[in-house]
C-alpha cells in the first residue's frame, strides 16, 4: 500500500515525540511491503536538529508553505490506499479537508495527543489542529491513548469510528548496551512541561537531593532558567534516538512521569516507557488508570506516587532490579514492538 501521512516531524525528534514513534511505526510497515510518504512542513528549528532522512521506501516532502504543494498532495493522496493527517501538524485542518476531498481508499485522523486536545476543547479553546466541524468526515480516528477517550472523541468531535493506536519501540534502536563507566542512579528523558514540573521536583530533584552523592541524568530541551537544579543532577538539551539506549543504560534506574491531562484519563503509555524497558532497564513511573494493561506493576515497573517511594525503589538490590528489568523487556518485546503496532494498524484498516 502507499500511505500518506501529514504530520509535525518525521525528520528531527527535537523537542517531540512524534518523530520516534513515526520511525518505528513507517520502518516496520515498510518491511510488511508497503511504501510511506510523509509531508512535513519545512521549519528552521527542526531543520537544524534533524537525525532522521528520506529512504528508498520512506519519502520525506518538505514544504515552506501550503500553497506550494498543495496540487502535489492532492496528486499523491488521489493514488493512495491510506492517507493520515495527525494533531500538530501546522496544515492539520487544510490537510485533513483535502484528503477527505480525495480519492484515498482510507481517510484517518491520529491524534497523537489525545489528552491535550481533550482538556484544551473542555476548557473552551478547539486546538489549531482540530477542524472546526470535528472529525466525522473521517472514515476512522486513531488516538494515542486509549480507554474513555475513545468515546470522548466520539461525542466531542463527532468521530465516526475511534481506535487506539499506542506508543511503541523499534527493537533495533533501543536495546541495552554496554556502559562501562560508573553508573549513575536514575536517568529522566523529557521535555519541559509546566504540568509535569511539579511531579520531576518531586521524584526526580528531591530523591537527587538525598542522594547527594550519587549522579543523576537529566536530557530535555525548553527548561526554563528558572529552574533550579541540584548539584548532582548532569543536564542535557538533546541526544537522538539512536543514544537513548547509552543514557538508560547508565543508570541503575529510569524515571517516567506522565503529564497530567494524560494521566487523568489514563490508558497512556509514552513511548520512554518502551524504550527504557526494551533496554533492560529498572523503569520507576507514576501510575494512571489502565497501566496494567501495557505492564504488570507487580513484577515488570516499580510504580511511585511520592518522594518517599522514589527513595525507597532506589534502596532495592542488584539481584531483583534484574529480575523486575528482564521481565519488562520481554513483555515490551513481545507487546509493544513497532511491528506489533503496525499489525495493530493493519488490523484496524481491515475493519474499517
Amino acid at each position: 500500500m502507499l500511505i500518506t501521512i501529514f504530520g509535525l516531524s518525521i525528520s528531527s525528534s527535537w523537542g517531540n515525540g512524534h518523530a520516534t514513534l513515526w520511525r518505528g511505526l513507517a520502518n516496520a510497515l515498510v518491511r510488511k511491503g508497503n511504501r510511506i510518504i510523509f509531508f512535513e512542513q519545512d521549519t528552521s528549528y527542526y531543520a537544524k536538529n534533524r537525525d532522521f532522512y528520506s529512504g528508498e521506501d520512506i519519502q520525506i516532502i518538505f514544504y515552506e508553505s501550503w500553497e506550494s504543494i498543495v496540487e502535489m498532495a492532492y496528486e499523491v493522496l488521489n493514488r493512495s490506499d491510506v492517507a493520515i493527517v495527525t494533531s500538530y501538524c501546522p496544515d492539520a485542518c487544510t490537510a485533513g479537508k483535502l484528503i477527505t476531498l480525495s480519492q484515498a481508499k482510507a481517510k484517518l485522523y491520529y491524534d497523537m495527543d489525545t489528552p491535550v486536545t481533550i482538556n484544551l476543547i473542555y476548557s473552551g479553546t478547539i486546538p489549531f489542529y482540530i477542524p472546526s466541524e470535528g472529525l466525522g468526515n473521517f472514515d476512522a480516528v486513531l488516538s494515542y491513548t486509549g480507554g474513555i477517550s475513545l468515546e470522548i472523541q466520539k461525542k466531542l468531535l463527532l468521530a465516526k469510528k475511534t481506535f487506539p493506536l499506542y506508543g511503541s519501540v523499534d527493537p533495533s534502536v533501543h536495546f541495552p548496551v554496554n556502559y562501562n563507566e560508573d553508573k549513575g542512579k536514575m536517568s529522566y528523558l523529557g521535555t519541559y512541561s509546566p504540568d509535569r514540573q511539579n511531579a520531576v521536583e518531586n521524584l526526580f530533584f528531591k530523591p537527587a537531593k538525598i542522594y547527594n552523592d550519587s549522579l543523576f541524568k537529566l536530557c530535555g530541551a525548553q527548561y526554563p532558567s528558572s529552574v533550579e537544579w541540584p548539584a548532582n543532577v548532569m543536564h542535557s538539551e538533546h541526544i537522538e534516538p539512536h543514544e537513548h539506549s547509552r543514557l538508560y543504560c547508565s543508570c541503575q534506574f529510569t524515571l517516567n512521569i506522565t503529564r497530567s491531562a494524560m494521566a487523568a484519563l489514563g490508558y497512556c503509555p509514552s513511548g520512554r516507557l518502551f524504550e527504557a524497558a526494551a533496554c533492560g532497564v529498572v523503569i520507576i513511573s507514576d501510575h494512571w488508570e489502565g497501566f496494567g494493561d501495557f505492564f504488570d506493576v507487580t513484577n515488570e515497573v516499580i510504580t511511585v506516587t511520592s518522594t518517599e517511594d522514589v527513595v525507597h525503589s532506589l534502596c532495592i538490590p542488584e539481584a531483583k532490579r534484574e529480575r523486575i528489568a528482564k521481565a519488562a523487556k520481554d513483555r515490551v518485546l513481545r507487546d509493544h514492538t513497532s511491528d506489533k503496532r503496525a499489525d495493530d494498524f493493519l488490523s484496524i484498516l481491515s475493519s474499517i
